[in-house]
């Protein structure tokens, strides 16, 4: 019997690419993304993400999406509490496996382990220990298309929000910074690429500095 999984769906690139690779794995069977929404602003954190891209996202992915929203601000207590009840509700409901695009942050990957100890459902990382920059390639050359949402300013120019993640965008980035962003140097949202049915239009709105980011807006078309 093939697991039922939902993937964690940041609309950023590694959690697209997670969700293309997964799609490959004949034991699972794919029901749908969820995310992590703000619910001051109503937008993913950090990414940025409109309501309205990720429907976009979602509907080129062919899957359903579930939402999950945060209070702002939101202890981590608060969080882990909010959390746990929807892991019990998908547990409730048949889910076995959670997807998560992590690359290579202990610490990140040990916290989704523990959320999901003793649930009974199996937390995978299809993207774990693929080198960055050999994962970037991989992504680029496959045709995966994203936008630079947000940009860390003590890590990199604020001028670099709104960019196409691309080779000439890398070419940019100082030795010290991750080519995926793994460290937070930036946050992305997908438009295309080998996980969806099309390609979703966009333009690129305003860009905002605000606490030590700069934030572009990734505004969907349709």
């Amino acid at each position: 019997m093939k697991k039922r999984t939902l993937v964690s769906w940041s609309s950023g690139k590694d959690s697209a690419w997670a969700l293309h690779l997964i799609r490959q794995d004949p034991r699972i069977e794919l029901v749908g993304l969820f995310t992590v929404m703000n619910q001051k602003y109503n937008r993913v954190s950090m990414h940025a993400t409109r309501w309205e891209m990720l429907e976009q996202q979602a509907g080129a992915a062919g899957l359903p999406l579930q939402t999950i929203h945060l209070p702002d601000p939101c202890t981590i207590e608060q969080s882990d509490a909010i959390m746990r009840q929807f892991v019990t509700e998908s547990a409730s409901k048949g889910i076995a496996c959670i997807v998560f695009g992590d690359l290579f942050l202990e610490d990140i990957r040990r916290y989704r382990e523990n959320q999901l100890r003793g649930t009974g459902i199996e937390p995978l990382f299809p993207l774990w220990g693929i080198p960055t920059r050999e994962l970037a390639v991989q992504m680029l050359s496959a045709g995966l298309e994203a936008y630079v949402s947000s940009v860390d300013l003590k890590k990199l120019p604020a001028r670099l929000a709104g960019r196409k993640w691309s080779r000439a965008l890398l070419a940019e980035f100082p030795q010290d910074c991750d080519p995926c962003g793994e460290n937070g140097e930036i946050h992305t949202v997908v438009i295309g690429g080998p996980m969806f049915r099309n390609t979703v239009p966009v333009s690129v709105g305003e860009v905002v500095e605000r606490d030590g980011f700069a934030y572009a807006d990734i505004i969907p078309m349709n």
